[in-house]
């Protein structure tokens, strides 16, 4: 029953690797799309943390077994003898699969809170490594690559996953995720070190750099508002003619839109001179979060600088739990004809969505909607 050789083993495994990969991944990211719903839901983050564990146990049978610590004995028992090696073929599959499985539920995730006008670096970053993640398998026999990715994929789930912990969002929660990723990965480096002490010393200069350097480059984007302001994130924005609080929600009057608005990339208020604008969102929070900041940075479009300009920034408070996200809507009077946006952000910058829109102002009112929210 188990009289086949290593050599039909890894040929079988290589003869329809590329295809296992690639369907995978495929099916994987379908998967997380459908099943991952919310960051602070406890089945989102078992999920997560399975991969982790995964991703962990393919790195350690693959070196454990290259240096020697995990070998079978010839004068054991067959089977078992053979399961180290059967184990170190499979080992790069576990690890792409991990890693695939990480990596395209930062995906779906960071894409759901991102502004791609601000956040579009960091996603084509999470989006190739995803992508790329089939080509690595030959990487992934590379300690110091093993490690660098584990790294970042640990970095990027503790980014999200602390704020929700700790019921807050700012910079130092985001500190916080860095220093408890790098607590993290030294203390698999300091248990590696026992079992592969000469592996680690000949690659410890290289482990330090690329970790360095992934934490530096992770911190840049943050403070440069690119990395997307997670656990929050966009559900709905829009601009109205009127907003009204009600006691089922929002009572929202607005222009009706034609059947394929959706192609429309940029929507049109028709205003009488000195009518307001009212602009509506809902931002969602996790439910240990009771409390953080959100802005409506309400810009102008300058045609003789061809620029935007900085005409009101309204912020207020918003609450976490709810599904569809917290609602809430800021208005600007004496708005004058053009091209205008609103970008909802967090209080120190970082970018959830946009809307853009043409105002252009009518000497009557057109037919107006109403709906509730």
């Amino acid at each position: 029953m188990f009289g086949f050789d290593k050599e039909k083993f890894q040929e079988l495994f290589d003869r329809y690797e590329r295809w296992a990969f690639s369907a995978t991944m495929i099916f994987g990211f379908i998967v997380d799309s459908l099943t991952l719903t919310r960051i602070d839901l406890l089945f989102d983050n078992l999920v997560l943390l399975f991969y982790l564990a995964i991703a962990i146990i393919g790195i350690a049978i693959t070196n454990l077994y290259d240096t020697g610590v995990w070998r079978g004995t010839p004068d054991g028992v067959r089977l078992l003898h053979r399961i180290p090696m059967y184990a170190r073929v499979i080992s790069p599959f576990l690890m792409q699969y991990a890693f695939g499985g990480l990596l395209s539920g930062f995906f779906v995730f960071y894409i759901r809170g991102a502004s791609l006008a601000t956040s579009w670096p960091f996603l084509v970053l999470l989006f190739g490594l995803l992508v790329g993640n089939e080509f690595f398998r030959t990487r992934y026999q590379r300690f110091t690559f093993q490690v660098s990715i584990l790294f970042f994929v640990l970095y990027s789930y503790m980014i999200f996953f602390m704020p929700v912990v700790v019921g807050s969002m700012g910079a130092w929660v985001f500190l916080l995720s860095g220093v408890v990723s790098l607590i993290v990965i030294g203390l698999l480096l300091y248990g590696f070190s026992y079992l592969m002490p000469t592996a680690i010393h000949y690659l410890h200069r290289g482990i330090v750099i690329s970790i360095g350097g992934i934490f530096l480059a992770v911190n840049a984007m943050y403070f440069l508002n690119i990395l997307p302001p997670l656990p929050l994130s966009l559900k709905e924005a829009g601009v109205y003619h009127n907003i009204t609080r009600v006691p089922s929600g929002y009572r929202v009057v607005g222009e009706e839109q034609p059947w394929y608005g959706f192609l429309i990339s940029r929507e049109k208020i028709h205003i009488s001179v000195g009518s307001p604008v009212y602009f509506y969102s809902a931002v969602f929070a996790p439910t240990r979060i009771t409390e953080t900041r959100i802005v409506h940075h309400w810009e102008y479009f300058n045609e003789k600088t061809d620029a935007w300009v900085n005409r009101t920034r309204i912020e207020f408070s918003i609450a976490g739990g709810r599904d569809g996200g917290y609602r809430g809507y800021s208005l600007k009077t004496n708005v004058e004809a053009g091209l205008w946006r609103v970008r909802v952000e967090t209080a120190r910058g970082q970018v959830l969505g946009q809307t853009s829109f043409r105002v252009e102002n009518v000497p009557e009112t057109p037919v107006l909607v109403e709906q509730v929210f």
